[in-house]
Formats: structure tokens, C-alpha cells, sequence
């Protein structure tokens, strides 16, 4: 394992871009960070609330989850977010121009109803993006989240699937047909099956969100941010425990990689060959890579759309 860079104020949603750099969200920071490949950082954007998933769109700009804020805490040298604060801004989706850095809102709420912590996002070929909303925390409530289709420009959203519990890692299978959804406080991960962008096929027997179990893990553990790699399988950030584990469409746990950190957050892939991963390790503030694949394992990563 390589440390690029550290010192990072919750680090998630990292992008790999075409030079080598890595683009990341701050969450506590509040900012897009471009981190280059010997670790030096630049702050692309500046935002309130709180910067969470980021993936590149059509148009080559940076499409940003805001989950709102929260309220931080810091022990041990590991740092973690609580409730929503009191500073609390909604939720929103926003776009960051690439080179300048100015930010645009371009989606609250979706039929009325206000976005309260978007968390992960993942685009399809046709430019549209889905995004979880997980909604937020406080001392005696808990929102119920979603999933939730929208185009790039602004003009389109809709509600996928409802509800969720903390859903939060989004991703879609190589064929694009289907969306996994990981929710953080049960450890499970759902599939939603499409009959077309933003169209859900519901499952049978009948979810009331409309989609199907793919697997769940035992013990105290809690899922984040996932990828998917090139034979589909899904590849969920572990908190807790401190891992990324790998599932199939089936179900089947395949793979599991340690980090010392409770705190794994999010994992993407890069190089021309997809068979780096780089990993955030929130709680020390770290973007750490490394070589994917080994005498065990032989799969690369899946190329995102849009990914340059």
C-alpha cells in the first residue's frame, strides 16, 4: 500500500483523473480537493454544508453530492461525523466547473420535496446520474432515504426507490441495468433492476422500495461508498472493520482487503489498466493506493462513464 497523500479533512468520493491526480471531497473541509500524484493538494471549490460523492459528468465537470453538514468529532486521532448540525443547509447536488471552481446548485428537492443528505452518485451512458439521499441524523429522528434519477443539465428528477435506510454507495453494473444501493446502518446492499434511465422494474417478491437483497454481513460492521469492478461485482467500503469487500450480483462475499483505519470510506480505480484501486481512509485522513490485483485476484476495475 502507498500513502499519496495525508493530512485530509474526511476525504470521499475519489475520482481518478486522467493525469494521474485524484479528485476528492473534504467533507469536513468543506472542498473539492485535487490531490496530484506525489500528494501535493490544490482546493478546486469551496462549499457550505458538506461535499460528499463526486463523479465526472458528460460535460466534464465535477457533480457533487451535498449532504448538509454535520457535526464533527475527533478522538484518538480518528475523526467522524454525528448529527446534523445546527448550521444545517439542506441537501443538495451541485456542479463544479473543472477549471474555475464556481458552483452552481443545480438540484434541492424533487417533487416538492427537499433533498436532505445526498451521498453518492454514479452516472449512466446516457448522461443521466443516480445519487442516494441519506438523509440526516438527530438526537431522537432519523430521515428515511432514497435513490434518485436526475439529468445533468438541471431540467429532470425523480424518485427511484423509497425507502431506504442510510442508503449510501451507488453503483451500476457494466451493462448498466442495474443499480446497487449499499445501506450504511444494516451492512446490506440492494439491487434496483431498470427497464430504461430512471426506470425501475420492481422486484418479487415486492420490497416496499422495489428492489432486491443481495447480501448482507454479520456482526457490527456498516457499509459505505462502493465501486463496481469489470466482472460486476461490487466492491463496498467496510467501516468499523476497516475493509473493502467484494460481492457478487449473487451475493457471495469473493474478497476482502484490511486497512488500518475503522474508517474506509470510498475506493475508485485507476491507471490505463483500471488495476490500481485508491482508497480514502477517512478517519486519518488519508488517500491511500494500491496494486488491485494479485496472485489471488485478477480483476480490474470498471471504467465509469465519462472517466477520462
Amino acid at each position: 500500500m502507498q500513502i499519496i497523500t495525508t493530512g485530509l479533512r474526511f476525504p470521499e468520493g475519489p475520482v481518478w483523473l486522467a493525469d494521474g491526480s485524484v479528485a476528492l471531497v473534504e467533507i469536513e473541509r468543506k472542498t473539492v480537493t485535487i490531490v496530484a500524484p506525489d500528494g501535493a493538494q490544490r482546493i478546486l471549490s469551496r462549499h457550505q454544508g458538506g461535499p460528499n460523492g463526486m463523479a465526472v459528468g458528460p460535460d466534464g465537470a465535477y457533480y457533487v453530492c451535498n449532504n448538509g453538514g454535520f457535526i464533527w468529532h475527533e478522538t484518538g486521532g480518528v475523526i467522524r461525523p454525528g448529527l446534523q448540525p445546527d448550521d444545517y443547509v439542506g441537501g443538495s447536488i451541485e456542479r463544479v466547473d473543472p477549471v474555475s471552481g464556481a458552483v452552481t446548485t443545480l438540484y434541492d428537492q424533487c417533487d416538492g420535496v427537499k433533498l436532505r443528505g445526498p451521498n453518492d452518485i454514479v452516472f449512466d451512458t446516457h448522461g443521466g446520474f443516480y445519487f442516494t439521499d441519506l438523509g440526516k441524523t438527530r438526537h431522537r429522528d432519523r430521515d428515511v432515504g432514497g435513490v434518485f434519477y436526475a439529468k445533468a443539465d438541471g431540467s429532470f428528477i425523480t424518485e427511484l426507490a423509497w425507502p431506504l435506510l442510510t442508503p449510501n454507495g451507488i453503483g451500476l453494473s457494466p451493462d448498466g441495468m442495474v443499480v446497487y444501493a449499499a445501506e450504511t446502518a444494516t451492512a446490506r446492499v440492494w439491487a434496483f433492476d431498470l427497464d430504461g434511465p430512471g426506470q425501475l422494474r420492481r422486484a418479487k417478491p415486492n420490497m416496499p422500495h422495489g428492489g432486491r437483497f443481495v447480501a448482507g454481513l454479520g456482526g457490527y460492521q456498516m457499509f459505505d461508498s462502493l465501486a463496481i469492478d469489470a466482472a460486476g461485482n461490487i466492491c463496498v467500503a467496510t467501516l468499523v472493520t476497516g475493509a473493502v469487500t467484494v460481492i457478487s450480483p449473487a451475493g457471495q462475499v469473493l474478497r476482502m482487503v484490511r486497512f488500518a483505519d475503522p474508517m474506509v470510506t470510498n475506493i475508485c480505480f485507476g491507471g490505463d489498466d483500471l488495476t490500481r484501486a485508491f482508497v480514502t481512509l477517512s478517519g486519518s485522513g488519508q488517500l491511500v493506493a494500491l496494486d488491485w490485483l494479485d496472485a489471488n485476484w485478477n480483476i480490474p476495475g470498471l471504467r465509469l462513464n465519462f472517466e477520462r
